[in-house]
């Protein structure tokens, strides 16, 4: 969920040797703001056994949202436990398998994936848009014994050698008890007790893909342990600022539950606070607003297309439309501020918040909070209790003090254990004091959103290049309005009389498009791509 921590960390617009209590001079290092959370000390824990053991008021966890079928919270238990019964004593799955879910979001996707781990077993993610080649090619590097897959595809993993079970769409088993008869038995079956086996807190729950800071896609280890902190530091935190119980919220589930963010939202942290989730199994942005005001929805976790698409809509319903939304959180990539206040001013009502993780931190970093006390919507927030954080110069290695540029290093409980069967890579991301390299530069975000204010700029991002004076200076790349002839020295002035003097762009690279994911994440390792390809 990569965004800016301009806001986040930055304590001034001027150098100052007067530094915040929350940068330490002497070591360098950001601590979060926030008092630290006890985490669970007993080893022998495993999240499944962590969410089900907190009390809540909660009535109604998992809702599909096109037919209305629910599963209640005192039935979800019993499915976990009945399913994890069938897959270990039905199917032979047993603790340390590796079990691929290759589904969309659905109201059976949390619970698969926390019956597989409550055996002690381990779950592998992927897009259901891969194609098999890119299956096939996870598949052999984490060693997949069985597979959850959409009903089309099972027999794809047939040749592979790899069995797997097709998922229905939703849970009304007594009407797809024929076409899934070995989904319904598992979930449903008599097959005794599963087995517990002994589950530390340092095993390995997940194995979810990324790509890191370079290369690429690896298979990020996350341990049970990961998935507590995650939980603790992240979702119950992030509760616990707000007065309103959170079993009476009712949150959007469009994010894919094979993404750390959604996955870490929707499938295991707010199971933990009663909380009701009603899950969308693709975006459909004519069904959104519909959903919304069908179910009463408080709480949208949200991307920036997805945003963008939420403010248009907002804008052509009536005003008593939406009036459900207490709360729209959004992630995984920066936001301009024109995004920002379209959204605020379409829908005023609403808190909007943003954050700041990475599948490597288990979804944990920053995240920001309109309660009064911190308050700016531009911001993605504070550090998250039990969380370090460094800027380090990507040149001499040093690390920075407020107001400077440079990578941002994150270390606390939530940090990954490393890359699956990539010992380089993960020194190269992991230090030996448990410092995550990021990958991501702080904080482009500021100059962008005043470049994108620019009326002959189309769109712009800024990124890092090396400088022979300076060591590291900002270069914009910015995409022109058709027709427009701006230069770099005006780009270079209009910015220059918006910032402090040690912040100005100081080159210009015009392009016709900035690279971005599916998400919005402009993909600044692409852009720094350029520099390396001219030497």
């Amino acid at each position: 969920m990569a965004t800016s921590l301009n806001s986040c960390l930055k304590a001034s617009e001027t150098k100052t040797t007067h530094f915040p209590g929350w940068y330490s001079p002497e070591t360098r290092i950001y601590s979060s703001k926030h008092s630290s959370i006890s985490l669970p000390a007993d080893p022998f824990l495993d999240v499944v056994s962590f969410i089900f053991s907190h009390q809540h008021g909660g009535v109604t966890a998992l809702i599909d949202s096109s037919s209305g079928y629910s599963i209640s919270y005192s039935k979800l238990l019993p499915l976990v436990q009945s399913m994890a019964s069938g897959l270990h004593h039905h199917l032979g799955v047993s603790q340390g398998d590796v079990v691929l879910l290759l589904l969309p979001n659905s109201v059976h996707f949390p619970i698969i994936f926390l019956s597989v781990i409550y055996l002690g077993a381990v779950v592998t993610t992927m897009n259901p848009l891969s194609n098999m080649l890119e299956i096939k090619k996870q598949m052999a590097d984490c060693g997949v014994r069985f597979a959850f897959t959409q009903p089309e595809k099972v027999d794809e993993f047939q040749k592979f050698g790899v069995h797997s079970i097709g998922v229905p769409e939703n849970m009304d088993l007594d009407s797809e008890k024929i076409a899934f008869l070995t989904f319904s038995k598992l979930i449903g079956g008599q097959f005794g007790k599963a087995p517990r086996p002994v589950i530390r807190q340092q095993d390995t729950a997940a194995i979810m893909y990324s790509s890191g800071t370079t290369g690429a896609s690896k298979g990020v280890v996350l341990t049970h342990g990961n998935f507590i902190a995650m939980t603790e530091l992240f979702v119950r935190f992030e509760a616990s600022q707000y007065e309103y119980s959170s079993s009476k919220n009712v949150y959007l589930a469009v994010l894919p539950m094979f993404h750390i963010y959604g996955l870490s939202l929707f499938v295991v942290g707010l199971l933990s606070l009663g909380s009701s989730i009603v899950v969308m199994r693709r975006f459909d942005a004519n069904e959104v607003v519909k959903v919304i005001e069908n179910y009463g929805i408080t709480h949208f976790p949200v991307v920036p297309p997805i945003l963008t698409s939420l403010t248009m809509r907002a804008k052509g319903v009536c005003e008593n439309s939406l009036r459900s939304l207490k709360q729209v959180s959004s992630g995984a990539a920066p936001l301009s501020r024109k995004t920002i206040e379209d959204f605020v001013q379409a829908l005023p009502h609403v808190d909007f918040i943003q954050g700041y993780g990475m599948t490597e931190s288990t979804a944990v970093g920053t995240r920001g909070f309109n309660n009064g006390k911190y308050y700016k919507h531009s911001s993605i927030g504070l550090l998250a209790p039990n969380m370090q954080a460094k800027v380090v110069d990507w040149n001499s290695g040093s690390s920075l003090p407020p107001g400077f540029y440079g990578e941002l290093w994150l270390r606390g409980p939530a940090i990954m254990q490393g890359y699956m069967n990539n010992v380089e890579a993960t020194k190269i991301t992991i230090d030996k004091d448990g410092w995550l390299r990021t990958g991501d530069i702080i904080a482009p975000a500021d100059l962008e959103a005043i470049l994108i204010s620019h009326p002959e700029i189309l769109d712009a991002a800024v990124t890092s290049d090396t400088d022979e004076v300076s060591g590291e200076i900002p270069v914009a790349f910015v995409v022109r309005r058709h027709g427009s002839t701006l230069t770099e020295g005006a780009v270079i002035d209009f910015v220059a009389n918006q910032v402090a003097p040690y912040k100005k762009v100081r080159r210009v690279v015009f392009t016709k498009s900035i690279p971005k994911s599916a998400a919005g994440k402009i993909l600044r390792k692409e852009l720094r791509s350029v520099f390396s390809s001219r030497l």
